[in-house]
């Protein structure tokens, strides 16, 4: 039921692939983190995810795949899937290689602690189509990975990026801010080392915390104080900024909003927004803006900012936050955001 793995980076503009979502919250973890709750994260009950339930997701979601979208993957979240027993990652490996076979998808990923990536475990899966496989390590600091429960260390991080780097695999990593004992220094130190590894791509999240999580109880008991999410838009703003310079992509900044989020039924505290990723990209653009307008000879009262299309949005802010702030601070009675499709989505001009 084996196929040889062909090496493919599919992280570059246009190329982002057709994911097709499996959730196996909690399933091959050894430690319950103290930010954990993935079940309620995911909507999926632990150790309710079978082989079937595989199978037909996937038949499910083929369905919808649109005709821009070339690549389709087979992407294992919310547990550790190194982690998981070898006869249940050989039943879903060896599943997800048969649609892989029929040709009706072409990869599989999954998402692992560092520390469960070690020579053996890369052997166990090396003739199944893997193209990439995320590494959750949160933090570089020990400090934060003892007092978070995390169970590894730095150094084990250090080691699985090495062997994910030597077998070529296409290799993620995903950081979170704001854990127990964390602070600004620590977070741009681990978006730092996060840059030596030179990954594909990078996902940032924000601690919250979660019902059911040990950290809830923490905060119930003032043992543990949750980040503003000013504060933690401000340093993800740097991070962000951090990887823009050094061209690694960021795909997501945020959890991804749920009806329970928004309900408040699931985050007890912390810095929750439903488009988190879109404060960050807004916080981004109002700084350049700044700028251009500080540096600007001779400011009208009437001013225009040109930006690509794709990122009018983002420099309105939310509920046009950005744009009433800017009149303010510099007595601007009238400013309008033009659409110019010659810029890069990450420029601005202003006129």
């Amino acid at each position: 039921m084996r196929a040889g793995r062909r090496v493919i980076r599919l992280h570059k503009k246009n190329t982002r692939p057709f994911v097709i979502p499996i959730f196996i919250p909690h399933r091959g973890c050894p430690h319950h983190c103290v930010f954990c709750n993935q079940a309620a994260i995911t909507g999926t009950t632990p150790g309710s995810f079978t082989v079937e339930s595989l199978r037909l997701l996937i038949e499910a979601f083929i369905k919808f795949k649109g005709k821009q979208r070339q690549h389709v993957q087979v992407a294992f979240y919310g547990g550790n899937f190194l982690g998981l027993n070898k006869d249940t990652i050989r039943l879903f490996l060896d599943e997800s290689t048969t649609f892989v076979k029929k040709g009706l998808i072409h990869s599989v990923r999954f998402s692992t602690r560092p520390d469960t990536i070690n020579e053996k475990s890369l052997d166990f899966i090396k003739e199944y189509p893997i193209s990439t496989i995320e590494i959750g390590l949160q933090s570089m600091d020990d400090q934060v990975l003892a007092l978070s429960n995390r169970g590894h260390t730095a150094n084990d991080t250090e080691k699985a990026v090495a062997l994910l780097q030597n077998r070529k695999y296409e290799m993620g990593l995903q950081m979170m801010v704001g854990l127990p004992g964390d602070n600004e220094a620590k977070s741009l130190a681990t978006a730092q080392k996060m840059v030596e590894f030179s990954p594909a791509f990078i996902r940032i999240y924000p601690t919250l915390v979660l019902e059911n999580s040990l950290l809830a109880s923490w905060y119930q008991k003032g043992k543990y104080t949750p980040w503003s999410l000013h504060r933690c838009v401000t340093l993800v703003k740097k991070i962000y900024l951090l990887f823009q310079y050094n061209k690694i992509p960021v795909i997501r900044m945020g959890l991804q909003a749920s009806e329970d989020f928004d309900k408040g039924s699931i985050v007890v505290a912390g810095p929750y927004h439903p488009a988190f990723g879109h404060l960050v990209h807004s916080a981004v653009f109002f700084d350049k803006a700044k700028e251009a307008l500080r540096s600007k000879k001779g400011l009208q009262k009437k001013v225009s900012i040109h930006v690509h299309p794709n990122s009018i949005s983002n420099m309105r802010g939310l509920n046009n936050d950005n744009i009433n702030r800017l009149k303010t601070m510099f007595h601007i009675q009238s400013l309008h955001i033009i659409a110019d499709p010659v810029l890069l989505e990450d420029q601005l001009t202003v006129i």
